[in-house]
């Protein structure tokens, strides 16, 4: 059974299409814009005292990619239920917990930017080394980022759900790369093997997201302006509140 062949469910074909594609873009894109920077906390903070912009750019962009994978992950552990929902079952609950703990390494290295404004670089620095190691209950999901792809891909291809026989190889091997990328705090992420990771996540998801929008039946009109509405006015609110 393929994705368009499953049943629909929420969140739906253009949730679902449109996060299969933007989500991977995003992330690396967001890597893209601190490539050369230094890759652990010391040279990430550096980074940001020197151009504040660029690096909330970056980290936006990637914690953004991030959430958006969720829905592009139920919709690939769809179209492998059909004939392997162990595989399904297991893949996306490994993918989606890795997804919950990229974004707590989120939240913090955002807290981490904003000790550079209030203390300054140095302080920062020394704040955050003394503190790195600390306990909190995510670091038990860093297997789950570490394996989820893997058991993910392994089912897409036992499914079939990425595309017949070769290109479904190529595409299920290029998923499973998805689990090269570094994890962590303030992790630049702008080397050679994180680009290689985003690139094999591109393309195994972003044509599936394709096919995905192309079979998807046409939305009402209101839903897209009632959508287009509702992204700028969540964002205010949120800024404003």
């Amino acid at each position: 059974m393929t994705i368009t062949q499953a049943p629909r469910t929420v969140p739906g074909p253009w949730v679902e299409g449109v996060s299969l594609v933007l989500g991977p873009l995003l992330l690396i894109a967001g890597v893209l814009a601190r490539i050369g920077e230094a890759d652990f906390f010391p040279g990430q903070l550096a980074a940001y005292a020197a151009q504040p912009g660029r690096m909330v750019l970056s980290y936006s962009l990637f914690a953004a990619g991030t959430v958006l994978l969720w829905p592009a992950v139920t919709a690939l552990a769809r179209g492998i239920a059909g004939t392997h929902p162990g595989w399904a079952r297991w893949g996306a609950t490994l993918v989606i917990l890795g997804l919950f703990g990229r974004v707590f390494h989120a939240g913090v290295s955002h807290l981490a930017f904003q000790l550079v404004d209030a203390l300054g670089l140095a302080a920062a620095q020394r704040a955050v080394a003394a503190t790195y190691g600390a306990f909190h209950v995510f670091k038990a999901v860093n297997v789950c980022i570490m394996t989820g792809w893997i058991v993910l891909a392994v089912g897409a291809f036992r499914a079939g759900a990425l595309g017949s026989r070769a290109v479904g190889m190529v595409r299920c091997a290029a998923l499973a790369l998805a689990t090269g990328l570094p994890l962590g705090v303030l992790k630049g992420s702008g080397d050679p093997v994180s680009l290689v990771a985003l690139l094999g996540l591109a393309v195994a998801l972003v044509p599936l997201g394709v096919t995905v929008l192309r079979a998807a039946p046409r939305p009402r009109w209101w839903a897209v302006a009632l959508t287009i509405a509702l992204v700028p006015a969540a964002f205010f609110l949120g800024v404003s509140g």
